[in-house]
């Protein structure tokens, strides 16, 4: 039995073709926006990894980092540090200290600074603990609520300078008028550079789903 094929008329392969050529040239495109998103989202890490923002404030905050039995880890130790010289420049008169307790730990970050600070001088009602907060945005969210009950809602946030564009963003989202000083914590370049992409990352998506969403997404991812 012989079987026989109709030529496919020319007409009805252009129209093919045309459409496969817009798919790849859509993709095309939104693969560049998606990397000058990115890009542009890098620069704006890095830029503001390098700014100093201080200036008078209602309360300087610091982000909180890890501590050992009540001992700040030298990358608090830096935050607090650099927080303490910026009270002492008489830019704040009150001093916020985040962080919950992780897992095992009998101090929270937030205690552990706190009694550092008192140590070194700070009086006690100048310090105000938030020590519940196990992220950045769980801490912020929660320090900008007893800071706007109070009207303190102009602040400088003290962490590492790669963080320094997402806190911003995150306390600017809980109501507070923010900016970054970040502290003198010094990486490696490929430490840095690892660290930057990081935040670019984080804040590429969270820009894009909110930062609320996506600390809900990385417990999600973790747990």
């Amino acid at each position: 039995m012989t079987t026989t094929s109709e030529p496919v008329a020319p007409g009805s392969v252009r129209p093919r073709r045309r459409r496969r050529r817009r798919v790849v040239r859509g993709l095309l495109l939104a693969s560049l926006l998606l990397v000058a998103y990115v890009g542009i989202t890098f620069i704006q890490v890095y830029r503001a990894s390098r700014h100093d923002g201080a200036r008078q404030a209602d309360a300087i905050i610091v982000l909180g980092a890890a501590q050992y039995d009540g001992v700040p880890s030298p990358v608090l130790r830096d935050r607090l540090d650099h927080a303490l010289e910026l009270y002492e420049a008489d830019l704040a008169p009150h001093i916020v200290l985040t962080g919950g307790r992780q897992e095992g730990d009998r101090f929270t970050e937030a205690t552990a600074g706190y009694n550092y600070l008192r140590n070194h001088g700070v009086a006690e009602d100048a310090l105000l603990k938030e020590v519940d907060g196990h992220s950045t945005w769980e801490s912020l969210a929660a320090s900008a609520r007893f800071l706007i009950a109070r009207d303190l809602t102009k602040v400088v946030l003290v962490t590492d300078g790669y963080h320094a564009y997402r806190v911003e963003a995150i306390a600017e989202d809980s109501g507070l008028d923010a900016t970054v000083s970040p502290s003198d914590t010094r990486l490696s370049r490929t430490n840095e550079l690892r660290q930057l992409t990081r935040e670019t990352a984080a804040v590429a998506l969270g820009r894009i789903i909110g930062y609320d969403r996506l600390f809900r997404l990385d417990n999600a991812v973790n747990d």
